[in-house]
């Protein structure tokens, strides 16, 4: 165990006392473990509390207990449909994981509504941010940018809070509405990467015709007669059996130059994926989850467990690249998945998070379920963004 490594602890139950006390009993054996061959180590810091959305009701409780035992960690986290711990995810079920960083106090800063991140601050220069959302706020896209704008890079990562009832997050108190996290300084070293889940199917087409979130025009043809011919399908279809053909179409929407061409057969970070939400055969219009304009780029794309295993592979595998030879290893990790993806998405339970581990190997991995996934100033769905907090070897 390195000085710097992160340590991770899990643990599910239908009593929360019993399961936060196995997963703090966790952490302290791992503490004491490190400081038995690394004294001097830097103290633990930064903690962050993933619950399923069964203990939200107890999430003031769970935090008074962290911070009792562990005094001098900051804790940020959110409740979830669903957590995740390296290679294991906690789906439908009460459970919580916990994970603590030995960064410098100088290294991060904890922000929310009841202490907003500066916009230009003269003793933090908030590099990143990590971040925590509640979906029902009023405008969080704009609430996001804003936030990437009070960075020096304007790179957010993290996700919705997703719950059956009550939604909340963490920033050292438990918190509803708004957003909240923590903000890195440049020290830390992290890289990100998003995984799309989905494969492009047909040609990349530019909206010609649109109407709020209705396309009418793609290429200057009928936006539906483009759709069937991607898919192959006949036009003459009954309504019926069109509709059953279309169910698991989806479309991948850009603005800016395209990443489909540029990696064929994958959509990249600049491609927001959408349900295709109604279509009217009469007049040839689609109708889809999101608001659209005349010269956006659509590709639609299908959803699978092999395009998603795939993709995932791919991200990990640019993270485990970009580390090698540089002298660094992951210290910890952070994965935000939509809780669309979980379970029969990738095949079966854990597959997701096996995946995962296969690649970067059986680091510290925490993470959520999200309503909805961050990465940069966007917020996007049917996604996983992976974070691994890099370290010297």
């Amino acid at each position: 165990m390195s000085p710097a490594s992160f340590v991770l602890a899990h643990a599910a139950n239908s009593d929360w006392q019993f399961a936060l006390a196995r997963a703090r009993g966790e952490l302290q054996s791992q503490i004491a473990e490190r400081h038995s061959r690394h004294p001097d180590a830097r103290p633990f810091t930064l903690g962050w509390c993933y619950l399923c959305d069964y203990y939200a009701d107890e999430a003031e409780a769970i935090l008074s207990a962290l911070q009792a035992e562990f005094p001098n960690v900051s804790w940020v986290g959110t409740s979830a449909l669903g957590v995740s711990a390296t290679g294991v995810e906690y789906f439908d079920e009460p459970a919580l994981v916990l994970m603590l960083a030995p960064l410098p106090r100088t290294a991060f800063r904890l922000f929310s509504g009841l202490q907003p991140l500066p916009m230009h601050p003269t003793d933090f220069p908030a590099h990143t941010a990590l971040v925590h959302a509640e979906g029902s706020t009023p405008d969080v896209q704009e609430l996001l940018q804003e936030l990437a704008a009070r960075t020096t890079t304007g790179y957010l990562f993290g996700g919705l809070s997703s719950a059956r009832d009550r939604t909340l997050h963490i920033a050292d108190h438990v918190l509803t509405g708004g957003l909240s996290g923590v903000a890195f300084g440049p020290e830390v070293d992290l890289i990100s990467r998003v995984t799309q889940g989905c494969q492009p199917i047909g040609a990349l087409r530019t909206i010609t015709g649109s109407e709020d979130n209705y396309v009418l025009r793609l290429d200057g043809r009928p936006a539906l007669a483009c759709l069937l011919d991607d898919l192959g399908l006949d036009t003459e279809l009954p309504t019926e059996e069109m509709l059953e053909a279309l169910s698991g179409t989806l479309v991948g929407l850009s603005t800016g130059p395209s990443d489909v061409t540029a990696h064929p057969g994958q959509f990249g970070p600049d491609t927001l994926v959408r349900h295709l939400i109604g279509v009217d055969p009469q007049n040839q219009v689609l109708a889809i989850g999101d608001e659209v304009a005349e010269g956006m780029h659509l590709a639609f794309c299908t959803r699978d467990a092999r395009a998603a295993r795939a993709d995932l592979v791919r991200i990990a595998l640019e993270i485990r690249t970009e580390l090698a030879g540089s002298g660094k290893a992951i210290a910890g990790a952070l994965y935000v998945s939509c809780s669309g993806r979980g379970g029969p998405h990738f095949g079966g339970p854990h597959a997701e998070l096996q995946t995962v581990r296969d690649v970067l190997g059986d680091v510290p991995l925490a993470g959520f379920f999200a309503g909805g996934e961050i990465a940069r100033d966007r917020l996007y769905g049917y996604t996983g963004v992976l974070t691994a907090f890099a370290m010297p070897e």
